[in-house]
């Protein structure tokens, strides 16, 4: 029996886990489940899976869940110190960080330092603090699975066992996109686009901030870069694909002219199936893909003047250092903006394109330092989104 810990429970990906948690309580009891602001749906959760612990973002909140939670035995927590206890917990055999953004950093890292198996969908855990986080997995010993429907597509591609300093023949990744909702959209209508239009994906149900991500293709920047690190690759070693179907989830080419993809129906809990039961295969209730149904798989390359947002994260990518950390503060300020109205869609790019400008690229010394450049950041961004407001 697997005691797990949802960092993000009430997300998609957490939702999701919980439903592939439900059909095997012979492997799986979930210790403890956190939440932001969704204090209702967490205390469904709470009241079906009965967690030890459950965290949420503040004291107000921790009050109106408490009220909602009498009767049962789950013990409420609160704040950033709440969330690194119960991913850092010795009763703790998993975790699933799916906490979006730059929140999620700090108890993953927990997660990692306290040798657990972490199964991976807060990218930008990667994206901020790669080098940090691969030591620290090194030093500790803790199992990382990706569960991003790409990156755990690749992981199944690999060969057992494989070691990123010697790429055991690999040639490169074919990391696949599905170029979003404005794929086709004329290039002169996408500075009138909506929040809800945004956030309206044609494959995959996920966040109001993560959906525009796709949306501007950041997401797949994001990756690009998380993919780097998980898989030992320079961005060089790294093509985009936009891919309409979402079937093929990504492909690795080998030197030897093969190219192995992995395909299914976009359905999340595949992937956190695959890392729950790794190295076994469970059911995940994902219906079996109908590849005569499916018909036809189509390819293309990604149009940089539609895709801006993917420019810069190449761009930072190949930059290194602390070029991503100051990508990933700077989207999470517009991507924010642009939601609360405040930007325009195509806004978005102009306030990234700013910050990364203006930034000056440096070697991260510590969490202290990655959280220094983030903040810096962040605040060079507010500025942009205050001088642009609509």
């Amino acid at each position: 029996m697997q005691q797990l810990t949802i960092l993000g429970a009430t997300g998609s990906i957490g939702a999701s886990t919980l439903d592939v948690v439900a059909r095997h309580p012979d492997r799986f009891r979930v210790y403890a489940l956190s939440g932001n602001s969704r204090i209702s749906e967490l205390a469904e959760q709470c009241r079906r899976f009965n967690p030890r612990f459950a965290v949420v973002a503040d004291t107000h909140a921790a009050g109106q869940l408490r009220e909602q939670l009498l009767g049962l035995e789950t013990e409420v927590l609160w704040g950033m110190d709440g969330l690194c206890q119960v991913s850092s917990d010795k009763a703790v055999d998993v975790v699933m960080a799916a906490i979006v953004g730059a929140a999620g950093l700090l108890p993953t890292l927990a997660a990692a330092r306290s040798g657990k198996k972490v199964l991976l969908a807060n990218k930008e855990s990667l994206v901020m603090g790669g080098q940090l986080f691969m030591d620290t997995l090194r030093k500790s010993g803790a199992m990382l699975l990706p569960i991003d429907s790409e990156h755990n597509a690749i992981f199944q591609c690999l060969p057992p066992g494989y070691d990123a300093s010697e790429k055991s023949g690999v040639r490169k990744i074919l990391l696949t996109a599905s170029g979003g909702p404005f794929r086709n959209l004329p290039l002169a209508d996408l500075s009138a686009v909506t929040p809800d239009q945004a956030c309206a994906h044609p494959n995959w149900q996920m966040g109001r901030k993560i959906s525009v991500d796709s949306a501007t293709m950041m997401n797949k920047g994001l990756e690009l870069i998380e993919a780097c690190w998980l898989f030992g690759l320079s961005p060089q070693d790294i093509d985009v694909v936009i891919h309409p179907q979402s079937v093929i989830h990504s492909m690795v080419e080998y030197v030897d002219g093969s190219v192995l993809a992995q395909l299914g129906n976009p359905d999340m809990r595949t992937p956190i199936t695959h890392a729950l039961a790794w190295p076994e295969r469970i059911e995940s209730g994902v219906a079996s893909l109908d590849i005569i149904a499916t018909a036809r798989l189509d390819f293309g390359v990604p149009d940089l003047r539609r895709f801006p947002c993917l420019g810069l994260a190449i761009q930072a990518a190949k930059e290194g250092g602390s070029a991503p950390v100051a990508l990933n503060a700077a989207n999470e300020v517009a991507v924010d903006g642009f939601l609360q109205g405040e930007l325009s869609f195509i806004d978005i790019s102009r306030v990234v394109a700013d910050v990364l400008e203006s930034h000056e690229v440096a070697e991260p010394e510590s969490l202290e330092h990655v959280q220094q450049i983030d903040k810096k950041a962040r605040e060079d961004a507010l500025k942009l989104v205050h001088s642009m407001r609509q």
